[in-house]
């Protein structure tokens, strides 16, 4: 009696330490988020620690290429000074061209800066993350109350206006979101941009599309922040300005 006397405290520390729910514990009732668990945990901590990456403070971020049909998925230790590229996923569909997202029922993928806005382990395409369109900007600029919604990164492989990944991808991708905000990262930035933008490519797109103003006013912010993260590999501070433009500036993390 006397020994339970002494461990009995201790367990009670212990048990304090931990925290039953968390954000990772939230998600893993979830029967889907336990088959992804259960096929990618493995591989995705293996990821990060080839990258020296610590499970436990890192944090990410996602770039978007339409075109080449691209999504890059960045990651920094939550003391590192810039990012790393981490991985690169096929998107298996993706609907519409180049050219920001107007109105619903466009077809069109949105394109500029967003963050994700909610998980959805119950999605009618196995797992999805859903993206904040529209916003500030679109709503500025897209046509008023007939914007649209829902626009999300998904399983499978079909697409009308949504990042459709397969299963196999959305559960990889689901896992590293749902460890960065296990890990206490508040907003998950996606860039989304008609293609890549080096100086030449950049070029020839607004050549090409020279004639739709819009699409250039918002390609000549995308290409700013472009070359910030080129040379930083920070993503880039946006403001969001009365006329739908952007502020955009060095990034700080």
């Amino acid at each position: 009696m006397r020994y339970l006397f002494y461990i009995l405290p201790l367990w009670f520390v212990v048990v304090s330490l931990t925290d039953p729910d968390s954000y990772r514990e939230r998600q893993l009732r979830n029967t889907r988020v336990r088959e992804a668990y259960a096929s990618k945990e493995k591989s995705v901590v293996k990821t990060l620690s080839d990258h020296g990456l610590s499970r436990d403070s890192f944090r990410i971020c996602f770039r978007v290429y339409k075109r080449e049909k691209k999504m890059e998925l960045w990651a920094k230790n939550l003391r590192d000074s810039s990012f790393q590229l981490l991985k690169e996923f096929t998107i298996c569909d993706i609907s519409g061209d180049v050219g920001p997202k107007r109105r619903s029922r466009d077809l069109q993928v949105p394109e500029g800066f967003y963050h994700l806005d909610g998980m959805n382990p119950y999605s009618k395409y196995y797992l999805s993350m859903k993206i904040n369109y529209p916003n500030a900007s679109d709503s500025i600029r897209g046509v008023k109350r007939h914007l649209g919604s829902q626009i999300f990164i998904h399983g499978a492989c079909i697409s009308s206006g949504c990042l459709a990944m397969t299963n196999e991808r959305i559960m990889e991708l689901y896992l590293y979101c749902t460890e960065a905000y296990n890990c206490g990262q508040e907003a998950i930035e996606i860039t989304i941009f008609p293609c890549r933008m080096d100086d030449a490519t950049y070029s020839e797109l607004i050549h090409d599309y020279r004639s739709y103003k819009d699409c250039i006013s918002l390609w000549a912010d995308l290409k700013k922040s472009w070359d910030l993260f080129e040379k930083y590999k920070i993503p880039p501070a946006i403001q969001y300005l009365p006329d739908g433009t952007h502020g955009v500036t060095k990034g700080c993390w």
